[in-house]
């Protein structure tokens, strides 16, 4: 797949680190993290206009674009120390959902295989099929786990008339053998779907979903202890799949299927860091960012900033540094 860029409008790298060609493998032999996107949104069943999120995630910022952002809280920099590296779109055409599904698994086993970290830009959430798959292709069927933050559960059958579809990617990952049904768990569910023929055949799995009130009950940090132990049970890495919608449309209105009631930015953000501080995390996606129905780069600077969490998180797990979120900013800086 030589590097095509971006697919719709001036072609940048996410925060100006450097580009790479998956086609020319000495392009991103150093990298850590290899940065893709899909802007694809043939697989929505209600407001289209996340083929154009990978464009908006990778430059929607204030700070010059040079591959440089320090995280003050952990003190690393994801994208100098995993030398992350920017492949481009995946070219995929809309109306060919199939193909899609092929061209992404593809690339993902390819970056997955080299040891790196694959990290997908969407699109829809059609793409975590291929993404997780590809993962799984390398680190083994049914041995990477799955931590999901959506407010729908995406687990149906079949939506007009298709087996692939925003709306169905997690159903078709547990039928083909990629994840355990009992290793995929999911944050952030609510609203008025799916229905009570589904929730059973998600029961049947094993899967454990936390729907927003128990999360608010009895707190983010305990559902993610939970969450934690069964995502490291017999897997050997977790796939972090995050629809932007998890959160509140107050906060990210720049989506297609919004739901009220959802987290807070701050709490996504410091769950991402967690669980890449903290878990052997091996591919990520960050999905449903649709810039045309966003307000003043809510939801686009929200999603950059996902993915900028998730990075540095890393860098920290692979320093071998943990996270104390009550250390002071300034603590060791006057040494």
């Amino acid at each position: 797949m030589t590097r095509y860029g971006s697919m719709f409008g001036p072609d940048y790298t996410f925060l100006g680190v450097d580009e790479c060609d998956l086609d020319l493998p000495e392009t991103w032999a150093d990298a850590e993290a290899v940065i893709m996107g899909v802007p694809f949104d043939g697989g929505t069943s209600y407001r289209a206009g996340t083929r154009f999120g990978p464009r908006a995630l990778r430059g929607t910022d204030y700070l010059p674009h040079d591959g440089h952002r320090p995280h003050l809280a952990l003190r690393t920099d994801g994208l100098r120390e995993l030398n992350t590296k920017d492949a481009g779109d995946i070219e995929c055409f809309n109306g060919d959902i199939e193909g899609m599904v092929e061209k992404v698994g593809d690339a993902v086993t390819r970056v997955a295989a080299a040891g790196k970290i694959p990290v997908m830009l969407g699109g829809d959430h059609t793409i975590a099929l291929p993404d997780v798959q590809g993962v799984a292709r390398h680190h083994g069927w049914g041995r990477v786990s799955v931590i999901h933050f959506d407010a729908h559960a995406d687990t149906g059958n079949i939506d007009f008339g298709s087996l692939l579809g925003h709306g169905l990617p997690m159903r078709r990952l547990i039928e083909s053998g990629a994840v355990r049904g009992d290793r995929f768990i999911q944050m952030g569910l609510r609203g008025y779907w799916p229905e009570p023929e589904t929730l059973s055949w998600m029961a049947r799995q094993g899967m454990r979903c936390y729907e927003m009130s128990e999360m608010d009950a009895r707190g983010l940090n305990t559902c993610l202890d939970e969450a934690f132990a069964l995502a490291t049970d017999e897997c050997e890495g977790v796939f972090l799949s995050v629809d932007v919608d998890v959160v509140d449309p107050g906060m990210a209105p720049g989506t297609g299927t919004p739901e009220p009631g959802g987290l807070t930015s701050r709490q996504l953000l410091d769950a991402v860091r967690r669980i890449c501080v903290e878990l052997p995390v091996v591919g990520l996606d960050i999905v449903e960012v649709s810039p045309d129905h966003d307000h003043a780069d809510i939801t686009a600077m929200l999603g950059n900033r996902v993915v900028l969490e998730a990075l540095s998180g890393i860098a920290a797990r692979r320093r071998g540094q943990g996270w104390d979120p009550t250390r002071p900013m300034l603590d060791g800086y006057a040494d």
